[in-house]
């Protein structure tokens, strides 16, 4: 193989990719196979290493790669904060996280969205002269019944136009192939899928690019803290979990409920919202509303514990769970 041209920016040391995503669409496996195609199947040196917290299915994940010449050394492990390239691996994220934070000028964005590319730019603020690209990573994931991450990571791939699409492949096949046997092919097809079908645009009219970096910093230091060191806890009465869903959310048919609340019983989240009425005899009794779709992370299990048709599987839509959203009547409390 001959030597690579990295599309390195003036002053630049390494071509630097950050993936922003939640646990469980398996970015860290995305970062750690783009970085070994560069490194093992390519010859150059890299890095990479993820950032998380409590290891909890759905809450934030920051994957992070390097790549440099062969001749250089990779002595920082710190966090990428002046990306090349971001990927988004899941669109709500934008809501809570800093995800387009120190994109360089002309970088390139990749999301996981059924939206094109320009339309995704506008609703993102991504700034003039970077590149956006959108794959409908859920969707492919979903045909060829595999994971987001390895459609992610070959439209990754495309947009680090460097990196061979064969040496990828090869990571793909030696990862799965030694745990997933079954999965080897699937997850080529999904790598290929994602390679293939996004679209790339570059953004002509947006806000002037800044690539400035805010690292996000808890507003609970010990210089910080509240008189008498008390946390608010994080709760679901203070805390928007929409960004934690995977794709899908339960749909609730209220015309084929029972009230039996074994789905309440099973959230681990209170996204039930209940109402006392009084029935046809003067009984009262509790009958469920609907959903607060705020608080829902889909994990599914009220699907799970419901014994009718009330509660199905639903792939989710832009806007879909704002529409159907049934309030809770509650309100954060100050503490402070």
């Amino acid at each position: 193989m001959g030597t690579v041209k990295l599309p390195f920016q003036e002053g630049q040391k390494f071509f630097e990719v950050r993936l922003e995503s939640i646990g469980g669409l398996g970015a860290h496996l995305a970062g750690m196979l783009l970085a070994e195609a560069g490194v093992l199947g390519m010859g150059l040196n890299g890095a990479h290493f993820s950032s998380y917290g409590s290891e909890k299915k759905g809450t934030p994940v920051r994957s992070f790669v390097r790549f440099t010449y062969p001749e250089v050394e990779v002595r920082t492990s710190s966090p990428v904060d002046r990306p090349n390239v971001v990927a988004i691996f899941h669109e709500a994220l934008v809501r809570t996280l800093p995800v387009l934070s120190g994109l360089l000028p002309g970088g390139t964005v990749v999301v996981n969205t059924t939206r094109a590319p320009l339309e995704e730019a506008e609703r993102l603020g991504i700034p003039r002269g970077a590149y956006v690209g959108t794959v409908d990573a859920l969707g492919i994931a979903v045909e060829e019944n595999t994971r987001v991450n390895t459609a992610m990571l070959g439209a990754l791939t495309r947009v680090c136009s460097f990196i061979d699409p064969e040496a990828v492949k090869e990571r793909i096949r030696v990862f799965f192939g030694g745990k997933y046997p079954a999965l080897v092919e699937a997850n080529v097809r999904t790598f290929q899928r994602g390679y293939e079908e996004l679209e790339l645009e570059r953004v002509l009219e947006g806000p002037e690019p800044s690539g400035k970096y805010v690292r996000p910093e808890s507003p609970f230091g010990y210089l910080t803290q509240w008189t008498g060191g008390v946390v608010p806890a994080a709760t679901t009465v203070a805390r928007d979990l929409s960004a934690s869903r995977e794709g899908w959310l339960p749909e609730f048919v209220r015309e084929e409920c029972i009230d039996c609340a074994k789905c309440d019983m099973v959230c681990p989240d209170f996204c039930f919202v209940w109402e006392k009425q009084t029935d046809a005899k003067g009984r009262t009794q509790m009958v469920l509303l609907g959903i607060d779709y705020k608080y829902c992370k889909g994990c599914l299990k009220c699907i799970e514990a419901c014994p009718t048709d009330a509660l199905a599987k639903r792939r989710e839509e832009e806007g879909w769970a704002e529409a159907h959203r049934v309030p809770h009547r509650w309100e954060p409390v100050a503490v402070g």
